[in-house]
């Protein structure tokens, strides 16, 4: 038999489901899932393996020795691309069957690529990458006869290559 406390309380805990919980004598959520938490980690590996139905699960395992799991190839790869490095991730844990699954919901890394690469390393890569690519216009021909000579071959790339570079590091400043 509820008293008359309990009997008071209940209409308005109706709308306010930790009220609720809390009168109910439910302290914790009654479904296996815990909202989403944040952590700073250094990934440590990243593992792909096959499940028996065929899809892909990435397992992550961060520098303490703690394992996180996703079945999306987007999260897959985003901590394969931070392996090694810190970053900032999005989990959250479920309980099923008396185990608890922690299922990584987003990964975003938090130093760069090669850290200890100078800075505008990036632009002369990409610079070349140009180059390279244009390399066809740049000789004079896309099906050359004859093999161009190295030594020429750079110095016609290189002035390219460095006109790509300076764009990059000047910006966007004239936008239309």
């Amino acid at each position: 038999m509820r008293s008359t406390s309990d009997e008071a309380l209940l209409p308005a805990a109706r709308h306010d489901a930790a009220a609720f919980a809390a009168i109910a004598g439910a302290g914790t959520p009654r479904s296996g899932y815990h909202p989403p938490m944040d952590a700073d980690v250094r990934i440590a590996s990243v593992e792909e393996k096959e499940t028996r139905s065929g899809n892909t699960r990435f397992v992550v395992t961060d520098d303490g020795g703690r394992e996180y799991t996703t079945f999306r190839p987007q999260i897959g790869a985003a901590a394969k691309a931070a392996e090694g490095r810190r970053a900032r991730i999005s989990f959250h844990e479920e309980q099923r069957n008396g185990f608890t699954n922690v299922y990584l919901d987003k990964v975003e890394p938090r130093e760069p690529a090669d850290a200890g690469e100078e800075p505008g390393a990036e632009p002369e890569e990409v610079g070349w990458q140009a180059a390279t690519e244009a390399a066809p216009w740049l000789v004079g021909s896309d099906k050359p006869k004859e093999a161009v000579d190295p030594e020429e071959l750079f110095e016609r790339l290189k002035p390219f290559k460095d006109l790509v570079a300076e764009d990059i590091r000047e910006g966007d400043d004239d936008e239309r």
